[in-house]
């Protein structure tokens, strides 16, 4: 419902019901999955809408709402866009979020690449890898403190309240992208790496020439839309080719012809979890 994608969202997604939202986020935390997603686009053009669909909710507001009808599951941003906002505003909105959800939040960020986005609301495109190097140096100073100060290449900051701020004494931080730029930054900032749009293969290489550490995320999404009560078999192969691949956590979308046909693909992903 969150992210409409075209050839993965289903029909019924764009008319459910806010209370539809609600059940499936309470129902994935009941059953023990690690995380839901938000993506973060705040302008898509209507040309690319067939590519990258058109319907974004924002994910400060969403995880406001699903904070409050959850109660273990992470909540995690797929991504923000780095560029698009400065440090403090970040730290100071999703260090609100991390309290109001008792320290459930995972930050993904991410470099962007939507110029005409960037060009919308007046941010530099040219230069967003560096700038958003920094970013993430900013924001590892500033979201578990109410007195942050950073002095970096794009960033400085010092004698600021931000109040309140996270709970947690490290906020996770995720990096999206599907370079190996991408995950390189991941490792050398940042906590763990959302690639997307690659396949376990070229994951499976990239990873294989970079130095992570032991407690390192890689985070994979299963790019198509899995059927575990249709086709279990095909859905384990799945998962499990993700595994071989390198991946500590899946990102899974389902198919479904209604919200409690959703729930009930979801018990159905979580009884195939046990076969892995």
């Amino acid at each position: 419902m969150v992210m409409q994608l075209p050839g993965v969202s289903s029909s019924w997604e764009s008319n459910a019901a806010v209370a539809d939202l609600a059940d499936i986020a309470h129902t994935a935390d009941e059953l023990g999955f690690d995380h839901l997603t938000c993506a973060e686009h705040i302008a898509v053009p209507v040309t690319d809408g067939a590519a990258r669909g058109l319907t974004y909710w924002d994910p400060l507001s969403t995880f406001g709402f699903l904070a409050a009808h959850t109660s273990r599951i992470r909540l995690t941003t797929s991504v923000i866009v780095l560029g698009y906002h400065h440090p403090l505003e970040i730290a100071k909105r999703f260090g609100t979020l991390d309290r109001l959800c008792a320290g459930r939040l995972v930050l993904g960020v991410g470099v962007g690449s939507l110029a005409e986005e960037f060009d919308l609301l007046g941010a530099a495109f040219d230069g967003r890898g560096e700038r958003a190097d920094d970013a993430i140096g900013a924001l590892r100073a500033s979201l578990s403190t109410t007195r942050p100060a950073y002095h970096g290449t794009h960033y400085q900051f010092e004698g600021f309240a931000v109040e309140p701020c996270a709970v947690q004494p490290r906020v996770p931080i995720w990096v999206g992208g599907r370079t190996l730029r991408s995950l390189r930054r991941a490792a050398r900032l940042a906590d763990g790496w959302m690639p997307f749009g690659l396949t376990p293969a070229e994951i499976h290489d990239m990873l294989a020439r970079v130095d992570v550490g032991p407690d390192f995320e890689v985070v994979l999404p299963t790019g198509h839309a899995l059927d575990p009560l249709a086709d279990p078999e095909r859905t384990l192969r799945r998962l499990n080719a993700l595994r071989t691949a390198g991946a500590t956590a899946v990102t899974c979308s389902v198919t479904a012809a209604s919200p409690g046909d959703y729930c009930r693909q979801l018990a159905a992903l979580r009884d195939l979890t046990d076969r892995l």
